[in-house]
């Protein structure tokens, strides 16, 4: 009976035999159809304009597209001028137009071109999903223009017809516009974001804003995300996190601009507090200048060390709170030696580099003065009250996970924790030890909770502190090192203070067989499948390989942040699946000036073209073909009554 309940249903949108037959008809001309093309990025940390950059351009498929199309036809000035029309079309047009360039002979020419490419990144689509990403205005006219036959003499006048008629009532410029974003629209068929999209970079929010726009993503979280995250459900060492980075790398303008958070309480006690202190190892690195929110250098390096040393206040009371974390040796400031100047770490003394703290009590150092509480209530306050910071995080809830299966690719951020021996590294959490995909399947619901729990929840409070433990925990899969250095790294010259040592994961999965060992853990087959994973970026010019694994991971953190470029040699990477092939689009680091295409690699060819039948998306359709075939079986027995006109 349940099964004749779903059915009846399922009639109701399919009420006759002809209705249920023409949509298996349908879905069984889908799944004979290309798969569409899947791209990966990672590490986007902010830099919004590399970002939708490559998101415009397809990592530089576009343009492989109009090459391809157009062959020796055009010249490479020509095509470089054509991608960036399909990438910018508002832009180039409003230019073409100041220069007097926007003729009749232009736009003809220029949207019989955009209507070939349009054709070509289609084909593998179902012209009814063609439709529906079509702007509504011109649907009919593109779709005309889009299976006109050329052999047919009146079908070429017709055509003519209507680019003439598009150019004679002055509607060429949004009829250009209408075909570029479909065409950006079609290149791209799913996104898939490998973690980080927050800090460093000066605006995360223009690009969620750009993801909550596309048609299909879905996002791992990273450890940066994680940070805003518990950030967004109140957790005071996570707030007091995005700030200090934020400021450290000059992002006032995503702070105030993008997300309406108060400053002005941080830089008046900033100023009052380290008035006479140059805190010079506070100085921001300006990679972007704030367009919005000038900060002079000198005040933001005085926020820049009252919000850290807030920061280190908090999170020493929140390692109080836990023992179970087994970090009590990170609580630094307990360790300071105020009368020699000195910071026991690990054992060894390091004479410490600044000991100007004039907030800090040595007999309580993890005691927030009255003016360092009233300020974390008033910026917890302000977090509370974005409401466009609230959207996004509800965004990266709803499109994000710890990690994702997508045909036969293992989607994560960090690691999965392990030991050296290659088992599983175990966390042991409220009196559970967890380990491998249940460890990250715990995890999922605990971020989860910290969020969506409400704030009288007597449990709240321990997932809200264990957002900040994922942020640098040292059993973290979304940190993956055993020490989060911020302190030594403020505070002691000697590097050795520093360290942070990679889980044995990083080492252990160039090995094939520990590849494996992860995909078989997380139920997908080995043949076939591979693993693709951000977080580390790859050093490309000290020659290291972002394949690992006989071919079985990927790590596609380049360097699209400035401020990993110079370790990186490059700016990033874009993963790339299609029907045919995976491949690696090697990027540039952005410049708005000169023409940005990547270097795309292929890496691996398919044994087969993959079909949408291959897909899970296939799987599903198949699964629904399956149910439509049993609806018409029971309208033909008499079991449910069709519904005729």
């Amino acid at each position: 009976m349940r099964d004749l309940d779903y059915l009846k249903l399922l009639a109701k949108e399919y009420p006759t035999v002809k209705a249920a037959s023409s949509e298996i008809i349908n879905l069984m001309a889908i799944r004979g159809l290309p798969k569409g093309t899947e791209y990966f990025f990672s590490d986007l940390h902010g830099e919004y304009e590399a970002f939708i950059h490559l998101l415009r351009s397809a990592s530089g498929i576009i343009r492989e597209k109009i090459s391809e199309t157009f062959g020796y036809v055009i010249s490479d000035e020509e095509e470089i001028a054509l991608a960036n029309l399909i990438y910018y079309p508002e832009r180039n047009i409003r230019q073409i137009q100041k220069e007097g360039k926007f003729t009749e002979d232009w736009q003809r020419i220029t949207i019989y071109r955009l209507v070939r490419i349009c054709k070509e990144v289609s084909s593998k689509f179902t012209r009814s999903k063609v439709r529906k990403k079509m702007p509504p205005a011109f649907a009919y006219i593109i779709d005309e223009l889009l299976h006109v036959d050329y052999n047919d003499d009146n079908k070429k006048v017709y055509y003519d017809e209507i680019i003439h008629s598009i150019i004679d009532i002055e509607m060429g410029d949004q009829f250009i516009r209408a075909l570029c974003n479909l065409i950006q629209n079609l290149t791209v068929d799913s996104l898939h974001i490998i973690g980080d999209i927050f800090d460093r970079g000066p605006r995360a929010d223009i690009i969620m804003d750009e993801l909550m726009h596309f048609h299909d993503v879905d996002i791992q979280w990273g450890n940066h995300d994680i940070s805003w995250m518990g950030a967004a459900t109140g957790n005071l060492a996570c707030i007091c996190n995005v700030l200090r980075i934020a400021i450290r790398y000059n992002g006032f303008d995503v702070l105030e601009d993008g997300y309406g958070i108060n400053l002005r309480p941080l830089s008046m006690f900033a100023a009052k507090v380290y008035r006479d202190d140059p805190c010079e190892r506070f100085l921001p690195k300006i990679l972007d200048e704030n367009i919005y929110d000038a900060v002079d250098p000198g005040l933001a390096a005085k926020m820049h060390k009252a919000i850290t040393v807030i920061q280190f206040k908090v999170e020493g009371q929140i390692t109080k709170r836990h023992p179970d974390y087994q970090i009590n040796d990170r609580i630094h400031l307990e360790h300071i030696n105020f009368e020699k100047g000195t910071v026991n770490i690990h054992g060894k003394d390091y004479k410490m580099l600044d000991m100007n703290f004039p907030t800090i009590d040595p007999k309580d150092p993890l005691k927030l003065t009255k003016e360092e509480q009233e300020l974390i209530n008033s910026l917890a306050l302000s977090f509370h009250h974005s409401e466009t910071l609230h959207r996004h995080i509800r965004f990266v809830y709803s499109h994000g996970a710890m990690y994702k299966r997508c045909n036969s690719n293992l989607l994560y951020h960090g690691c999965i924790p392990m030991k050296e021996d290659g088992t599983f590294e175990e966390l042991k959490l409220k009196g559970i030890i967890y380990s491998g995909k249940r460890l990250l399947d715990y995890i999922e619901d605990a971020v989860k909770m910290a969020y969506f729990l409400p704030d009288d929840d007597p449990t709240k409070d321990w997932y809200r502190d264990f957002m900040w433990y994922l942020w640098c925990g040292p059993k973290s899969p979304v940190y993956g090192k055993d020490n989060m250095a911020t302190f030594e790294n403020y505070f002691v010259a000697d590097k050795a203070a520093a360290k942070e040592n990679m889980n044995p994961y990083y080492k252990l999965c160039e090995k094939e067989e520990f590849c494996n060992k992860i995909l078989k853990e997380f139920g997908l087959p080995i043949e076939g499948s591979h693993i693709i994973n951000g977080h580390v970026p790859v050093k490309l010019k000290d020659g290291e390989s972002p394949i690992k694994g006989n071919g079985k991971l990927f790590v596609i953190d380049g360097g699209l942040s400035k401020s990993y470029q110079p370790k990186t040699g490059i700016a990033g990477y874009t993963l790339i699946f299609n029907s045919h092939h995976l491949a690696l689009a090697e990027h540039k680091p952005f410049d708005r000036n000169h023409e940005n295409t990547p270097k795309v690699m292929i890496v691996e060819k398919m044994k087969k073209r993959v079909m949408v039948a291959d897909t899970d998306t296939g799987k599903e359709l198949a699964a629904k073909i399956a149910d439509l075939k049993e609806l018409v079986a029971v309208y033909r027995g008499g079991i449910i009554k069709e519904k005729l006109e």
